[in-house]
């Protein structure tokens, strides 16, 4: 079915405790740069650029899901995914950062982990 309407994934928002904690993650495992035309909200965050003019937001924010349980695996969870070149390269990273990660349960060249405030990430091996 073509979809007429989407063009493509502007950008992902996550609610973060700690945004310099959050950033140092985002920066470390991805390398991604700020975006510095982001505005003031009226709290502190941060626009991190992706290819294509897609984004991820940052929030520091009151959870309102703080104390909702989060499944182990990424992937029975909300999550959002990342084609990415090598998840060699991401998962050396997060060793690197004593961070645990999930192999994809499907069998695909995929792993799951979670950002310091549990938000679940997958990345995708590009085929």
């Amino acid at each position: 079915m073509k979809n007429n309407v989407i063009l493509r994934l502007h950008h992902v928002s996550f609610i973060v405790a700690d945004l310099d904690k959050s950033l140092a993650f985002y920066q470390a495992v991805l390398g991604l740069e700020i975006d510095s035309q982001r505005p003031d909200l009226g709290y502190p965050g941060a626009w991190l650029t992706l290819p294509e003019q897609q984004q991820i937001h940052l929030m520091q924010l009151n959870n309102p899901d703080k104390n909702s349980e989060r499944p182990e695996h990424g992937g029975r969870d909300h999550h959002v995914a990342f084609t990415v070149k090598s998840i060699d390269k991401i998962a050396d990273s997060l060793k690197s950062l004593g961070m645990t990660y999930t192999k994809s349960k499907s069998g695909r060249k995929a792993l799951f982990c979670r950002d310091p405030d549990s938000n679940a990430l997958e990345f995708i091996e590009d085929l």
